[in-house]
């Protein structure tokens, strides 16, 4: 049946849209440009399927890119409310801590962290992350304690890539983009690297808490904090989010004020508790933002 449909639709375009072989099928270039129109096309009618039915249904899937650190334990119990209230709603989540493409891969949305790249995409913000740089005792005596952003230049930095490190003079701004041997792309492996001796890292305070509680590692150069980073619901650019769409940001941006009250969470610490994401430094966002 859908390869009568398909051949009917190349017969009144009168071009073909899929490149047929014996070994298989795939997109023409003209097929991949249909798909992308006519995707739009139905995320229009599924958004308009969304705004006539009750406020309170939810169906149909929605599919999220979701950090790996922390995750799985401080998002995925939103992820389940979201579930249970709406039963007829299927959740697909992807752990994982790189970049996903949302188009090209399929996702109705992800939840990122830290300091957004530019781009295309429309982010809201629905929480803080707070942060800062840490090392292990073994390494302030091997090779001394930063004092500077400057001097931060001659020490080894644990990065996720090659992204740039933000911190506070006052009111201003400084950039730099430190240089180091040892890269993962999970707070939790460069919180281990720091606490085996290996440089610095701009970590969240929530995965650090015990360590330094411990003293097993320790803030550096503190006169210059780290800008507050957030945690960002990113969806595909559109004149309106989908109404499950809207729903997480909801129950996300609920979560995390509930964290920060002081009957919810309790001050400072509640918020560390629920912002202890791994943030990616690199530029401030220029996404757009839901309002």
């Amino acid at each position: 049946m859908v390869s009568r449909s398909l051949a009917r639709l190349e017969a009144e375009l009168g071009i073909q849209l899929l490149a047929r072989t014996t070994r298989g099928a795939a997109l023409t270039e003209a097929g991949s440009t249909f798909r992308e129109h006519a995707a739009k096309a139905c995320a229009e009618i599924d958004l308009a399927r969304e705004t006539i039915l009750p406020a309170g249904h939810l169906c149909g899937r929605l599919r999220v890119a979701v950090p790996l650190t922390f995750g799985p334990t401080h998002l995925a119990p939103v992820l389940a409310d979201m579930a249970r209230r709406h039963p007829q709603l299927h959740i697909h989540t992807s752990y994982t801590d790189r970049f996903v493409d949302l188009i090209a891969e399929g996702f109705d949305c992800a939840i990122r962290i830290g300091y957004l790249p530019d781009s295309n995409l429309i982010a809201r913000r629905v929480g803080p992350i707070l942060g800062q740089l840490v090392a292990s005792p073994d390494y302030i005596k091997a090779h001394g304690s930063p004092e500077t952003p400057d001097e931060l230049l001659a020490h080894q930095a644990l990065m996720q890539g090659t992204e740039a490190w933000q911190f506070m003079d006052g009111d201003k701004i400084i950039t730099v983009r430190p240089q180091g041997r040892f890269k993962a792309d999970n707070g939790t492996a460069l919180a281990a690297a720091a606490l085996a001796g290996l440089g610095i890292a701009w970590i969240p305070d929530g995965i650090t808490d015990e360590y330094r509680a411990s003293g097993r590692l320790v803030p550096v150069m503190t006169r210059y904090p780290p800008p507050p980073a957030g945690v960002y619901v990113i969806r595909p650019p559109s004149p309106l989010p989908s109404r499950k769409i809207r729903v997480l940001t909801d129950l996300l941006i609920g979560c995390f004020n509930q964290a920060a009250s002081p009957d919810g969470a309790g001050s400072r610490t509640g918020t560390e508790r629920s912002s202890v994401l791994s943030p990616r430094m690199g530029r401030r966002t220029r996404s757009r933002m839901d309002p």
